[in-house]
């Protein structure tokens, strides 16, 4: 018999994915699996959790929540020296790494892949000693997510972000810094920067039209300071996938990345808060194993 263990945020997303529990434990069941279910209460008892019981979950863990929650199941899972795949059930409000992998809200075809037992091997980033999955941040819009009401999160799902996030915009000053990847090094005044592992942040689609999460490097996306009509010009052309080409826009790829900043700026980490800058960034190939459909 398989042995899983279930891990679930029950206010994630539109937060009614803690109603279909019985029918996860039902097809797993029906499937000649065990699952432990555990449902995450407060940042930082996950860890715990998973180290209690990794001995039981032989053969995967299952996430379900956004970018956030998998965040922090690979943190401790990587802590752990865990080295089952991990199962994905996209259930937040903001699903950018699962979507990259073609993972939807089909709940039953999320299982069949844990279930048909193939996985496959993807990258992670590390910073500071910590991992991240879809992205590394910091700047204007980044640390949305960090203030945003979770209720209103509920409400208006991924929109509650750009209204925080236009907000942000008349009083945002730009960030010197110093940027070393591969020993390229770019020093300027930025609106922010991305280092991503996928292609997907903030629900975009082309942010990192080069993206791989099993190709050993990492995407670095700078917006060097502009006006706000050039930067509203610049969200325009994400869309259709040609911001690359601006003159806003510094795209390149690495396998390590230093960032340094005049101030101890805050940075993001999938969606979740991160160290202050300086930040020490490398790919760790593939370090996690994913169940795929």
């Amino acid at each position: 018999m398989k042995k899983y263990a279930l891990i679930y945020n029950p206010v994630s997303g539109d937060a009614r994915f803690k109603s279909r529990l019985d029918e996860v434990v039902e097809y797993l069941q029906a499937a000649g699996s065990m699952v432990l279910p555990f449902r995450t209460r407060y940042k930082g008892d996950i860890r715990p959790f998973i180290s209690e019981i990794k001995g039981f979950a032989t053969d995967g863990f299952i996430v379900a929540g956004g970018d956030g929650t998998m965040h922090e199941v690979i943190n401790a899972m990587l802590a752990e020296d865990i080295d089952v795949p991990l199962g994905i059930i996209p259930s937040g409000t903001c699903n950018d790494f699962a979507t990259h992998l073609n993972f939807g809200k089909d709940l039953p075809g999320c299982l069949r892949a844990v279930t048909g037992g193939l996985w496959r091997a993807v990258d992670v980033g590390s910073v500071n000693g910590e991992y991240f999955l879809n992205v590394a941040s910091a700047g204007l819009l980044t640390s949305v997510a960090h203030s945003v009401d979770a209720s209103l999160k509920n409400t208006l799902g991924r929109m509650a972000y750009y209204f925080k996030g236009l907000g942000e915009l008349p009083s945002f000053r730009s960030l010197h810094v110093r940027i070393t990847a591969d020993g390229q090094v770019f020093e300027d005044d930025i609106l922010l920067f991305l280092i991503m592992n996928s292609g997907m942040v903030g629900s975009f689609p082309t942010l990192a039209p080069a993206a791989k999460v099993d190709d050993g490097k990492l995407d670095l996306l700078i917006v060097n300071k502009c006006s706000i009509p050039d930067l509203m010009g610049l969200f325009i052309s994400i869309f259709s996938g040609r911001h690359t080409s601006s003159s806003h826009i510094r795209y390149v790829q690495a396998t390590d990345i230093a960032i340094e900043c005049d101030e101890p700026v805050e940075s993001d980490l999938d969606g979740e808060r991160g160290p202050l800058l300086p930040l020490a960034i490398s790919t760790v190939t593939n370090k996690l194993k994913v169940f795929r459909l």
